[in-house]
């Protein structure tokens, strides 16, 4: 544990759901953990208790909420979680928080799965993260391909045998999302989604994703953060091809500022990590690392003009894989724009190259 995670509590200490097993966190909440095969190497799942209304009375059931990437082994883990923790009853409906792998690889699978004659199991998601789903699943988006090469030889990037890599990731995406469900049901920010007894109230979040949404649920005192807020490391703000000229750590920075609304005692569920409490304590740690690294930044350009790619080093101390590499330069590359954006920093582009590189204003 870092000093950073010694300002937090973590209610349930070192307890870690083994693969296909549950949790009880709060009343009809239950913590599901899945692998991942990636440096990130695990993602948190969550069961609420669900019921919902039909011709021929309630039906009792459960929500997932994430639903982890489209592999065999996640689907036999979901499969041992259905045998051992669902009391006999029925998944009722899936809720996504974002569009990424992890969180909606196999949202199609399960709710495909769980649907019956008379009694679909709808996808509940916001209508942006469907559409950029459905998007992504059939071409590449941000980490693979000739327009992300492309991207990140633009900031520097000159190894010519990590850009094949690169090239060479055209379907990245959809082998972890093979598929979107055709139909969903929106959640949009404010709103409050009755599941179960309890209402969750819906918090929207930029940056991360295009439209991410968090769950609140007052009774409970329990968020169910996503990607927002993170106990260990910081969540992800890059910059990508599609998007190549965007500023979204600002979009990041308002949407968890937004967060000190709710009670500083609220019980963080989090996509990655474990459950903990302090809330106004993580996002003041979250706004101070991304302070630190805009001086580190500053402090670079102001020797001389930077590419992104030569910030790496600067802003990330341990060796990087070529998956780890792209999101690094990605959320490099969202640090130095959000200080050009700000006219902080200026951005000088090499005729010859077409190279950027950013330069202290004035």
């Amino acid at each position: 544990m870092n000093a950073l995670e010694h300002q937090l509590g973590y209610p349930f200490g070192d307890a870690l759901p083994a693969l296909g097993d549950a949790l009880d966190v709060a009343p009809g909440v239950k913590w599901v953990r899945m692998r991942l095969p990636f440096a990130l190497d695990h993602i948190n799942l969550w069961l609420l208790r669900d019921r919902l209304e039909s011709p021929d009375g309630p039906v009792e059931g459960w929500a997932i909420v994430d639903c982890g990437i489209g592999d065999d082994t996640t689907r036999a883990a979901w499969e041992q979680v259905f045998a051992d923790h669902l009391d006999g009853l029925p998944v009722l409906r899936v809720i996504v928080t974002h569009m990424h792998p992890d969180h909606i690889g196999l949202a199609d699978w399960l709710t495909t799965r769980w649907s019956v004659i008379g009694r679909d199991c709808p996808l509940w998601i916001s209508a942006t993260d469907w559409n950029a789903a459905r998007i992504a699943c059939r071409s590449t988006t941000g980490v693979g391909g000739d327009e992300a090469a492309a991207h990140f030889a633009r900031h520097g990037v000159t190894d010519a045998d990590a850009l094949q890599k690169i090239r060479r990731r055209s379907n990245y995406y959809a082998s972890m999302v093979p598929s979107v469900p055709q139909r969903y049901h929106r959640l949009l920010d404010g709103e409050t989604l009755r599941v179960g007894d309890h209402g969750w109230r819906c918090h929207v979040g930029y940056g991360h994703a295009p439209e991410h949404i968090a769950l609140h649920c007052e009774a409970l005192g329990v968020l169910i953060s996503g990607d927002m807020v993170l106990p260990r490391i910081s969540t992800n703000v890059s910059v990508l091809d599609f998007e190549p000229e965007a500023d979204p750590l600002r979009l990041y920075l308002e949407s968890i500022e937004r967060m000190r609304a709710l009670p500083p005692d609220t019980l963080v569920l989090p996509a990655h990590g474990r459950p903990f409490t302090g809330l106004h304590t993580r996002v003041d740690q979250l706004r101070d690392h991304h302070a630190e690294r805009f001086a580190d930044v500053l402090a670079a350009c102001a020797a001389a003009p930077k590419t992104a790619t030569e910030l790496l080093p600067v802003l990330f101390k341990r060796p990087l894989d070529l998956h780890q590499t792209t999101f690094a330069l990605g959320e490099a590359i969202a640090h130095l724009h959000a200080l050009w954006f700000d006219g902080r920093l200026v951005r000088q582009v090499d005729r010859a190259s077409g190279v950027y590189r950013f330069a202290v204003a004035g």
